[in-house]
């Protein structure tokens, strides 16, 4: 496959890597400040996006209009993601969106809601959700927090929502958000009770997970039209 790389920071830099180890080859990177005009969408069978939140739907925009397949894993945007899916399915554009591409995560998730439905009869365990991240990340709470609780929320009946501030409201769980060092990433659901706490907990070594599994989206979109989300392709493959 020809990749187009959207940010070319520290994660476009381990797609990049990761791209050409898996036998594909950029076909060019869009950067700050760089022109879409410059590309050959001709010559593009995907783009995959890793920027800010406040770039992510312009670029969607400029990939779009030249019909390029494109996967997201910038987050922060997702108060416009009824209207995206609107616009993919109106356009028959072919898009794949995740809060976070590593395998591991999609594995903590699935034990997330697994335990959630467990502790639903156990009332006397308060959940929380907490994420660590590097100071240079923009959006808080991170997007894999955030689809942790929802995820947990789904399957957990005694609290209805969740807010990343609060103060000792019982009917809502907290997301707390920490911000220090260079921390590729740690995200912890903790269960607390009088007696004990409760708590499983996935930490990023590097950022390797994160760009296999974007490469991963930006094959499984091959040929394909349509909205898809990393459960998509994991059943898939």
């Amino acid at each position: 496959m020809n990749i187009l790389i959207i940010g070319y920071g520290k994660m476009g830099r381990q797609i990049e890597q990761t791209a050409l180890q898996r036998g594909h080859s950029i076909a060019g990177i869009i950067n700050i400040n760089d022109s879409f005009d410059t590309i050959n969408p001709q010559n593009i069978d995907a783009a995959i996006e890793f920027t800010t939140p406040s770039s992510v739907m312009n670029n969607m925009d400029e990939c779009f209009k030249r019909n390029i397949p494109l996967v997201v894993g910038t987050t922060g945007w997702y108060d416009n993601l009824e209207s995206v899916k609107q616009r993919v399915e109106s356009e028959k554009q072919s898009f794949l969106y995740s809060s976070n591409f590593a395998v591991g995560v999609y594995l903590f998730r699935q034990l997330n809601i697994y335990l959630a439905k467990m502790m639903n009869n156990y009332p006397a365990y308060t959940p929380c959700v907490t994420e660590v991240h590097h100071i240079h990340k923009k959006d808080a709470p991170s997007g894999t927090a955030i689809t942790l609780a929802e995820d947990l929320l789904s399957s957990y009946s005694h609290i209805k929502t969740w807010s990343k501030d609060i103060a000792g409201d019982e009917t809502i769980m907290p997301v707390n958000s920490v911000r220090k060092g260079e921390e590729f990433g740690t995200h912890i659901i903790s269960y607390d009770s009088d007696c004990d706490i409760l708590e499983i907990k996935h930490t990023a070594k590097n950022r390797k997970g994160l760009a296999l599994g974007a490469v991963m989206a930006a094959e499984f979109l091959n040929g394909k039209k349509g909205f898809f989300t990393m459960d998509d392709m994991m059943r898939e493959i």
